[in-house]
C-alpha cells in the first residue's frame, strides 16, 4: 500500500438548509448548495441501505433545482427552506493505492462554521472515500489512521456537528409499560421510516427506498390490526384502509423491480438466439413498471398522503384506547394461533392461493411477535427469526407464481414465435422454482411451529 501522493487542495464555502423545524436534519436528509471556484452545485444527501446517497444538480443560489425541490415535497411540505449554517472548508486529499486492493483517499477537511462574517466554532473532519477495489483496503486505511492517532467519529454529518444538532432518538418504550405504549413507539418508528426514504422513492433509482417504505407501510397496517381489540377502530380502521392504499402503490412498483430483477439474472443463463428475443419480455414488465411508478408518485403528491402520515403521527403519539386492557403476549398468541389453523386447513398440494394466504398470516404473526418481543424476550425473538425464514420460503413461492404468470401476460404485447419460445423456457424455469419452495415449506413451517409454541405457550 503506497501512501502520501499529495492532490490537488480545494477551498469551498457549503450552505445548508433545512426547515426552522429541522424536518430534513431529522428525517437523515441534508440538502446543501456548495459554492467553489464561482460556481454553484447543489446536493442532496438521502438515508440507503448502509450508506447514503447523494444527488448534485447545478443551480442558482437563489433556490434549489426542481429536481432536488420536487423529491423534499414530502418532508418540506408547505414550510420554508432557509439557511441552517453556513460552513468554510480548506480540503487537503491524500491518495491511497494498493496493487490488489485498489485506490482510495484521504480527505483532511479544517471548517470553519460562520455566522455572517465571523468565524464561530472550528473543527476538523477526516475521511476514507473508496474511489475503486476493494472494501478491505478502508478498514486497512482507518486500522492505519488509528494508529497514528485519529479518532472515531460519531458518525454525524458536519452540518449536524455545526447546529450541536442529534437526531430524535429512536421511540423505545420499558418492556413492562403498557401495551398501547408499546403499540404507539412501533407505529411511530414506521413511520419514521416512511418519511426518511419518502426522497428516495421520488427521485428513484434505487429499489430499496421503494421496498423499504412499503415494508414500513405494511409493518404499520400490521400492528393496527393485532392492536385492533386495544384501539378505537372508529379513528384506526379509516387509516388502515388508507395506509393499504398507500401499500398497493408502493406494491405495484416494488413488485416489478423484484420480477424484473430476477429475470434479467436469468436472462445471462439463455443462449445468446434466446436471450435477445427474452428481452422483449423485459421491455413490456419496464414499461409496467414505468406506469406504476408515475402513479405511486402521483399518489405521493396528493393531500390523500400526507393526510395519512398526519393521522399515523398523531395515533403514534396517542394510541386511541378502546377500552380493553389485553396483553401484547396474548394479542401475539392469538396471531400464532390463527397461523397453526391455517397451516393445519392445508391440503397435500395445497393451491398457490392457500398458501399465499399462509404467507400473509405468518406477516401477521411476526408483527405481533415483534410488538410483544420487549415483553416476552428471548423465545419471541427467536419465533421472530424462524418465521422469517418461512416468510421468505413462501415470499419466494409467490415471487415464482406472480413472474410465471407475467411473463405470460406479456405475451400478448410480445408477439413473436421466437420471444414466445424464450419466454416459454423462463417460464419453466419460474415453475421450477414454485416446486422447489414448495418442497422446502413443510420443513421450515416445522420450526416455525416449534419456536411459537415455546413462545406463546
Amino acid at each position: 500500500m503506497q501512501l502520501g501522493e499529495p492532490l490537488e487542495a480545494r477551498s469551498f464555502t457549503t450552505t445548508y438548509y433545512d426547515t426552522a423545524e429541522r424536518a430534513l436534519a431529522s428525517a437523515g436528509v441534508t440538502l446543501r448548495r456548495r459554492l467553489e471556484n464561482g460556481k454553484n452545485l447543489w446536493q442532496l444527501k438521502v438515508p440507503g441501505r448502509g450508506f447514503r446517497r447523494e444527488i448534485e444538480v447545478p443551480g442558482g443560489p437563489a433556490r434549489p433545482p426542481r429536481a432536488l425541490s420536487d423529491a423534499l415535497l414530502g418532508l418540506v411540505r408547505d414550510k420554508k427552506l432557509e439557511q441552517a449554517a453556513k460552513l468554510k472548508t480548506s480540503r487537503s486529499r491524500v491518495a491511497v493505492k494498493d496493487d490488489r486492493r485498489g485506490r482510495a483517499e484521504i480527505v483532511l477537511d479544517d471548517v470553519q462554521v460562520m455566522d455572517g462574517n465571523r468565524v464561530e466554532a472550528t473543527f476538523r473532519e477526516l475521511e476514507v472515500e473508496l474511489l475503486d477495489g476493494d472494501v478491505a483496503l478502508l478498514r486497512r486505511v482507518a486500522k492505519e489512521l488509528r494508529r497514528r492517532g485519529a479518532l472515531v467519529s460519531d458518525g454525524r454529518p458536519k452540518l449536524f456537528r455545526a447546529l450541536g444538532f442529534a437526531p430524535p432518538p429512536r421511540p423505545e418504550v420499558a418492556a413492562e409499560a403498557a401495551p398501547l405504549l408499546h403499540v404507539g413507539a412501533m407505529l411511530e418508528r414506521q413511520r419514521r421510516e416512511m418519511v426518511a426514504h419518502d426522497p428516495g422513492v421520488r427521485i428513484g433509482g434505487d429499489a430499496e427506498d421503494v421496498h423499504a417504505m412499503r415494508v414500513a407501510v405494511r409493518r404499520s397496517r400490521a400492528v393496527l390490526r393485532t392492536a385492533r381489540p386495544l384501539l378505537d377502530s372508529a379513528v384506526t380502521e379509516p387509516l388502515r384502509d388508507d395506509l393499504k392504499w398507500l401499500a398497493d402503490g408502493l406494491g405495484a412498483v416494488r413488485d416489478l423491480d423484484v420480477l424484473l430483477g430476477h429475470l434479467s439474472e436469468q436472462l445471462a443463463d439463455l443462449p445468446e438466439e434466446d436471450r435477445f428475443a427474452a428481452e422483449r419480455v423485459l421491455q413490456v414488465l419496464s414499461a409496467e413498471r414505468d406506469i406504476a411508478r408515475a402513479h405511486l408518485v402521483e399518489a405521493l403528491e396528493s393531500e390523500r398522503y400526507f393526510d395519512v402520515l398526519d393521522r399515523l403521527a398523531h395515533v403514534a403519539a396517542e394510541p386511541p384506547a378502546s377500552g380493553q386492557e389485553d396483553g401484547l403476549a396474548a394479542l401475539a398468541a392469538r396471531q400464532f394461533d390463527r397461523l397453526r389453523k391455517a397451516v393445519g386447513e392445508l391440503s397435500p398440494d395445497p393451491s398457490d392461493d392457500d398458501l399465499h394466504a399462509v404467507r400473509i398470516r405468518a406477516k401477521r404473526a411476526r408483527y405481533a411477535a415483534e410488538l410483544a418481543e420487549a415483553r416476552v424476550g428471548k423465545p419471541a425473538s427467536r419465533f421472530v427469526s424462524s418465521v422469517k425464514d418461512l416468510q421468505d420460503v413462501l415470499g419466494e413461492h409467490q415471487d415464482a407464481v406472480v413472474a410465471e404468470a407475467r411473463i405470460h401476460g406479456a405475451l400478448g404485447a410480445a408477439r413473436g414465435t421466437r420471444v414466445a419460445f424464450a419466454a416459454g423456457r423462463l417460464a419453466e424455469r419460474e415453475s421450477r422454482r414454485r416446486q422447489q419452495t414448495r418442497a422446502a415449506f413443510s420443513q421450515t413451517w416445522r420450526r416455525v411451529e416449534k419456536k411459537g409454541r415455546r413462545a406463546w405457550r
